[in-house]
């Protein structure tokens, strides 16, 4: 399918965001770990998971009122540089030197800053495409997303790893380097977006009224959205269902690392793994596009979230060493692009256009929450058992009520009946 320019800028944002992304879940743990000496296994783990569960909150309950405030005309491109150019500062100074709770508190504030900016970007789909295209622009983000971030993510562990050995330069010096290349090429890919974007659907201002009285309305407002949804018997379950399977999915790509470093695997293992679920991810997510489009949107999210209970008890009862973690890595690869782009997709088509910022700020809630109750069970139940697998195994009983909520969706029983 061939692109308009809009269409193409917007997909370039996925581009440059998803190098911080990549890093954030492949190098960024292993270096927390490096400045955070002498902490145990599980430990580590439980502060990394907290971490992820501050950040996810804080976006979580700010997107729907910010998001209600950026569906008026001309203000979702604000909230959007708003959000990019926090998570760009801090980003940038988790370049500075310091020890692991300061950098862990900045590493929070960038990643508020990054989720955030994904939630106005993602409500940017309904202005830059058709409903009949959304599948396929949308997947074509995730695509192009994973095998973009690799470039920079080459150059980056080419200095950590080559570094050290060949211009006797230090690790840590070398990973603090790294996060101002990953920073300029955030803003490289983003600034096409910034030049072009329009927003085609918005809320207006009634007469007489003023920006500072919406936002009092707001609250209110809220309150009947959520009434909204909640007569909209589709759009009720898809959204409580997603609430339960994305919770495995985001918690399994952001502990992914730490898990696997918990049981000693090689960082460099790590790392090049992961690099490997990209290129396996690129051609998923647009073949995922196209699936959707000939056998439905639904039936192959129902396919995906299958393979992520399997995905889980994999890593719960198998994950032992490097090899183990290759195909973990090589499965979250077919799977993650796909899932995350139709479930974005999906919901695009069901909400009402003129409102997509409010509505995409509650499927942040429910995406966003779903990864704080994933990552503070991983980090209570690692806690409380002193095993990071039970930890991981815990979340599997949540993909399998999301999967058995997506059964009651009309749409879903329609699609299998084919």
């Amino acid at each position: 399918m061939k692109f308009t320019k809009l269409e193409r800028n917007w997909v370039l944002y996925d581009v440059g965001n998803s190098a911080l992304v990549l890093f954030n879940t492949s190098v960024v743990p292993i270096y927390f770990n490096a400045i955070n000496q002498g902490a145990s296994a599980a430990e580590l783990v439980t502060a990394w998971a907290n971490a992820q569960t501050v950040a996810s909150l804080v976006v979580a309950l700010l997107m729907p009122i910010l998001g209600s405030l950026a569906d008026f005309a001309g203000n979702k491109i604000k909230f959007f540089l708003g959000a990019f150019l926090t998570g760009f500062v801090l980003c940038l100074a988790q370049a500075i030197p310091m020890s692991a709770l300061p950098f862990l508190v900045v590493y929070v504030l960038c990643t508020i800053g990054l989720n955030s900016s994904m939630t106005f970007y993602d409500a940017m789909l309904t202005d830059v495409t058709t409903d009949d295209r959304m599948d396929s622009v949308s997947s074509s983000g995730y695509a192009w997303g994973y095998i973009g971030s690799c470039i920079p993510f080459i150059v980056c562990i080419g200095l950590i790893l080559g570094g050290p050995a060949v211009l006797g330069l230090d690790m840590l010096w070398c990973v603090r380097v790294s996060f101002i290349i990953i920073a300029l090429w955030w803003l490289v890919f983003t600034l096409p977006l910034v030049r072009t974007y329009r927003q085609r659907f918005g809320k207006t201002l009634g007469e007489g009224a003023t920006l500072g009285t919406e936002i009092a309305k707001t609250f209110k407002g809220l309150g009947t959205t959520l009434k909204s949804i909640a007569k909209d018997r589709q759009l009720f379950i898809y959204m409580i269902a997603f609430f339960f399977y994305i919770d495995g999915v985001h918690t399994v790509i952001s502990m992914a690392t730490t898990y696997g470093s918990s049981l000693d695997i090689d960082s460099t293992q790590l790392i090049l793994a992961l690099l490997v679920t990209q290129f396996v991810a690129f051609p998923s997510a647009i073949a995922y596009g196209r699936l959707a489009g000939k056998y439905g949107t639904l039936r192959m999210i129902l396919i995906a979230v299958f393979a992520y209970v399997c995905i889980v008890l994999f890593a719960a009862f198998f994950l032992q060493s490097a090899f183990e973690f290759w195909i973990l890595a090589i499965a979250v690869g077919m799977f993650q692009g796909g899932i995350q782009a139709l479930s974005r997709s999906y919901f695009g088509k069901l909400v009402p256009k003129e409102r997509a910022n409010e509505y995409y700020g509650f499927f942040d809630i429910f995406g966003r929450y779903a990864s704080v109750m994933g990552t503070f069970l991983v980090a209570t139940v690692t806690s409380l058992t002193g095993s990071a697998s039970y930890g991981v195994l815990s979340i599997g009983v949540l993909l399998i009520i999301g999967f058995v909520l997506l059964l009651k969706l009309p749409d879903a029983r329609h699609e299998i009946s084919k």
